[in-house]
């Protein structure tokens, strides 16, 4: 009895056992349906965004056609053809270095080699444009290696190597001298700069300070001219209208007339001390001057 009890359980057990497996497969079946779906929406949408940017391409809509094209390669990141495509835009318009990224993009995504060589193709072409020998000598080779029968390839590979030898980069070290180089050249126009800045605010503080010992060196002049001015009349009074004043005596000098009597008196002493000394001759005795020569 017991052993027919466990039976049964055991068989209830395996059918709840069996029904969720089945319901989680089921979930399972529904979740990847779903992501299917979207996935095919997602594919059709870009699909019809590409279609959308060549036909804007063809209207000369460039702007509208690069937006349409990123559109595409968002909801279709695997498709190499709308990176390709926006890339051989791009190359339209001279964009090199957007060109650059989308067609590497386009030769890494691409499964198939024709796809693959004409990436590579157009990728070689950009990196002629900016001259960048060595890349596109390494682009077209890879071009040639999923299509060696391709003869512009292979042209465009013997023209780039030919100008790679015409034009070899410099060694890394001079790039790297010559990067050291443009630093300190940058700093020291930085440094010269600053230098003149300091220079110039300096300048101008001794200009104002010159400017103000000016105005303080006319200040006081002007207070010292007020002050010698004071007590004296605007202008004098011959310059008035009036008659002439006569001249006065400068204190300190002395006067013709003072003069003219000074040198008479001097002349008369002269005359007596010259009359003394004769007479004291006259009689032999030695007579002392008293004017000190």
């Amino acid at each position: 009895m017991i052993f027919e009890v466990k039976t049964f359980f055991q068989k209830k057990s395996m059918r709840n056992i069996s029904c969720m497996f089945l319901c989680a497969v089921m979930f399972s079946w529904n979740s990847f349906a779903q992501q299917t779906k979207e996935q095919e929406k997602e594919l059709r949408a870009a699909q019809n965004y590409l279609s959308e940017a060549q036909q804007s391409l063809q209207k000369n809509e460039f702007a509208t056609a690069e937006a349409d094209f990123r559109k595409a390669i968002s909801l279709n990141p695997k498709s190499e053809t709308a990176k390709y495509n926006l890339g051989t835009a791009y190359y339209g318009k001279e964009k090199n270095a957007e060109a650059m990224l989308r067609f590497q993009q386009a030769a890494t995504t691409a499964t198939e080699k024709s796809e693959k060589h004409k990436a590579f193709h157009n990728l070689g072409n950009t990196f002629m444009n900016e001259k960048k020998y060595t890349e596109a000598v390494e682009a077209y080779k890879n071009a040639l290696r999923n299509n060696p029968n391709d003869e512009e390839s292979r042209y465009n590979l013997a023209l780039a190597k030919d100008l790679l030898e015409k034009n070899p980069p410099p060694p890394q070290d001079d790039k790297k001298d010559d990067k050291n180089q443009d630093q300190n050249k940058d700093d020291k126009d930085q440094k010269d700069q600053q230098d003149q800045d300091n220079k110039d605010k300096e300048g101008d503080k001794g200009d104002e300070k010159e400017d103000k010992d000016k105005g303080d060196q006319k200040e006081d002049k002007k207070e010292g001219d007020d002050e010698k001015d004071q007590g004296k009349p605007d202008k004098p009074k011959d310059e008035q209208g009036d008659k002439p004043q006569q001249q006065q005596p400068v204190p300190g000098q002395l006067s013709p007339q003072q003069v003219k009597s000074l040198l008479e008196a001097m002349n008369n002493e002269e005359k007596k001390t010259q009359e003394k000394i004769n007479a004291e001759k006259q009689k032999g005795a030695k007579v002392k001057s008293d004017k000190d020569w």
